[in-house]
């Protein structure tokens, strides 16, 4: 789209006001509602239980000291705790002014968690700006958390109006256009403008919607939409026709989510005219959460995801209603308020004005799909003995928050977690420094891989994996080709497939097939659990469960001889967390070999 075109629908545009939330722009008669619905209850008691717990604290401040902590360590998290503490006093706020708005002592704490918003240094984490960055040019930077700060206090202006003084409300127009739609006009293009992942959403969303909501003048606000359409264009094109997020369901709820309040604004604001869920690719990727989900709570939580997620229901929702085959979530994954460490503002309120009342089923349907852009196989599992999830991935590792992790897979059964997916660790400068696959989590050594001459997988579009087989029937079957995730003088051939069968009990098995020019000086196949395994006899090995007999892996006892190893590493907040390798090196080494591991759920 042209910028003369853009123009034309922006003069046309309807004007800013609460109908873009509310029915029929009735805040009161919604709230009304939502505090004797069913629907929004659990939501209200817990945002009410974080106004009890911050009662009579302080405001945090953000001090030079912690501000000074990611240069000096690569740290992240003890400014980051802070900056999101104070997210949550605002979020908590704000909807607290909204639910009780015959409390004047709310609005006041509001107006003071406003004003020290308005007075930070910076709305960008440390961790995002330039080393030698200086105070005259602070404001030309614009992050995820400057640009969702921005779109928040813009929400917070409209929802509010005249009940907030006229002085905040002058500052707050003052420090978004100086912070973000000054710096995105005159400092730009920015590198996350041309992003293919969440970047170019949440930053070039978060301004856009903001725009949408306090930019008067058409140009000016003409000029912001024709860049942020642009950015979604690259961030859609991060995606294949598959609607698989590459980099994990996390950053799918994260990225997709800021896409979703972004373009409802601008559909809204047009009357339709500018709809971006007209387009398949947007309505595929829309039906990605529910591919996810393989036992319960937890998913296939490739690149950097953690291992159990909970579902914003607002954006769920939502994009049920405007996608087909979109469903609905089970209830029971409902994100409690405070589950969001980062306390973001936008799909917290969504979850209170999109959640609908609507019949869920207790649990996902068993489904099994296989996502060929992505080259993931995904299978949800059900019978009589239980919940029971698959899934294994190809690829190359040069994915956005790529882990080395090509033929890697994940092993679930009744709540449980058997073959692991360590998921993102504690984000530090390092972890996306040079450092990065000295991490367990991110390189190969922490995945269920075979390791070739000591040697593990490499970073790099050039380190890739082909898919020879797949299939999401009757069993689900992946084979894949990784000889190309090697650089290893000699390895002429790796070969590994999975059949998933789906038993009352079910089974998987692997085989991993190579041919190499001479003969490998060591050749072991590792497997990663977080269950303590425990040897039954030569052949035979068990991942216990808690509640459940487990998982039996055999082998051939004859052909490896296997070791156990215990390992740490700090999750993705900072938690140490122990994980097992089981390393399986082989005995008899030669040019070709086959090597056979069956998991047996019991």
């Amino acid at each position: 789209m042209n910028k003369q075109m853009l123009l034309e629908i922006v003069h046309k545009m309807k004007p800013v006001d609460l109908s873009l939330y509310y029915p029929k722009g009735d805040a009161a008669a919604f709230w009304k509602r939502a505090l004797s619905s069913g629907v929004l209850q659990a939501d209200i008691s817990e945002i009410r239980a974080e106004a009890v717990r911050l009662d009579g604290q302080s405001i945090p401040e953000l001090s030079y000291t912690l501000f000074s902590i990611y240069s000096r360590t690569g740290s992240r998290l003890e400014y980051e705790r802070v900056y999101f503490e104070r997210r949550r006093r605002l979020n908590t706020y704000v909807f607290l002014a909204l639910l009780e708005p015959e409390h004047p002592e709310v609005l006041e704490k509001l107006e003071d968690i406003l004003w020290a918003i308005c007075d930070e240094y910076t709305w960008c984490l440390p961790a995002h700006l330039p080393a030698d960055h200086n105070a005259a040019d602070i404001n030309r930077y614009i992050d995820l958390f400057s640009s969702e700060t921005g779109f928040t206090l813009s929400e917070v202006l409209l929802l509010l109006g005249e009940r907030l003084s006229q002085l905040l409300r002058s500052r707050i127009h003052h420090e978004v256009e100086r912070r973000l739609f000054r710096p995105f006009l005159e400092n730009g293009p920015y590198d996350w403008e041309t992003a293919r992942h969440n970047w170019a959403a949440v930053c070039a969303g978060s301004i856009g919607a903001a725009a949408l909501l306090s930019v008067e003048d058409p140009a000016m606000l003409s000029d912001i939409l024709l860049r942020t359409e642009r950015a979604m264009l690259y961030y859609l094109e991060g995606f294949g026709e598959d609607g698989a997020c590459l980099e994990g369901l996390g950053y799918w709820n994260y990225g997709f989510g800021y896409f979703t309040y972004y373009s409802d604004l601008l559909c809204s604001r047009s009357a339709g005219r500018l709809d971006w869920f007209n387009q398949e690719k947007v309505a595929q990727i829309a039906r990605f959460q529910q591919k996810c989900f393989i036992d319960g709570s937890h998913v296939a939580n490739f690149s950097d995801s953690v291992p159990q997620v909970l579902v914003h229901m607002g954006l769920s929702h939502y994009l049920a209603e405007v996608c087909t085959d979109v469903e609905r979530p089970p209830s029971a994954l409902r994100a409690p308020y405070t589950e969001d460490h980062c306390s973001r503002f936008a799909p917290a309120f969504r979850n209170l004005i999109w959640t609908t009342a609507g019949k869920e089923d207790e649990a996902w349907q068993a489904a099994s799909y296989y996502l060929p852009d992505a080259a993931w196989l995904v299978s949800r599992y059900v019978s009589e003995a239980g919940s029971f999830g698959f899934a294994a991935k190809g690829g190359h590792n040069a994915e956005p928050h790529n882990h080395n992790d090509l033929g890697h897979f994940i092993l679930s059964g009744r709540g449980e977690i058997y073959a692991s997916d360590l998921g993102s660790g504690e984000y530090t400068a390092d972890y996306f420094g040079a450092g990065r696959y000295q991490y367990d989590c991110n390189g190969s050594q922490g995945h269920s891989l075979p390791i070739i001459d000591g040697q593990y997988q490499l970073a790099g579009r050039a380190f890739s994996s082909t898919v020879l087989h797949a299939s999401a029937e009757e069993n689900d079957e992946l084979t894949l080709d990784l000889t190309q995730a090697y650089q290893v003088t000699g390895l002429q051939s790796l070969i590994r497939s999975f059949v998933w069968h789906k038993e009352e009990c079910p089974r998987l098995e692997l085989t991993d097939t190579y041919r190499y020019a001479g003969i490998p000086a060591s050749w072991t196949e590792r497997f990663v659990t977080w269950r303590e395994p425990k040897l039954l006899h030569p052949g035979t090995l068990l991942l216990p469960g808690t509640t459940a007999r487990g998982v039996e892996v055999t082998y051939d006892s004859l052909k490896v001889e296997l070791e156990i190893t215990v390992h740490m590493y700090r999750d993705h907040f900072g938690m140490e967390k122990l994980w097992y390798s089981l390393d399986f090196h082989v005995l008899q080494l030669g040019a070709v070999g086959k090597l056979a591991f069956t998991f047996q759920f019991l």
